[in-house]
């Protein structure tokens, strides 16, 4: 099941047919366009008019605000120690760990390739360069860039 019953689809958005994408327990804006093997898990907010390129990943606890690009294959993270098991070697569940939430700015875009560690903030109208780390939090209209990502300059 591609597209789980748990989804909240707004107004005409667009996703590809035969459906190949995972989407559950997320929220999906109006007019927003979903590429070709995307997974937004559940708790990701996606705003309206927003474009999700083929090949990205939003984890749980990644929020989209309007009008946001995600160029191809841009993985976000939501774990600030990631771990299979716990200290008695059992695998981890839910309940050992904490979502770190990632929230990116109305307008702002992220290049093809790059990766958002967990609790950043990227602001309004900022932009990502293709296969960009980004480590830390990006101000409102900046361009940052490289591994990690430094500021290059206005957007």
């Amino acid at each position: 099941m591609p597209v789980a019953d748990s989804v909240l689809l707004g107004q005409n958005v667009q996703i590809p047919q035969p459906t190949l994408v995972n989407l559950y327990g997320c929220s999906i804006g109006d007019y927003t366009k979903i590429g070709a093997f995307v997974e937004i898990q559940k708790n990701c907010q996606v705003g309206a008019r927003c474009k999700v390129s083929s090949h990205s990943f939003l984890c749980e606890g990644v929020t989209l605000e309007d009008e946001v690009f995600i160029g191809h294959g841009v993985m976000f993270t939501n774990d600030l120690y990631p771990r299979a098991t716990r200290a008695d070697g059992q695998p981890q569940s839910e309940a050992d760990w904490t979502v770190v939430p990632t929230r990116v700015g109305r307008r702002a875009s992220i290049g093809s390739n790059a990766t958002i560690l967990a609790g950043i903030t990227i602001g309004e109208g900022a932009m990502v360069g293709a296969g960009s780390v980004v480590t830390k939090d990006v101000a409102a209209h900046t361009i940052v860039a490289g591994n990690p990502a430094r500021e290059r300059g206005p957007a």
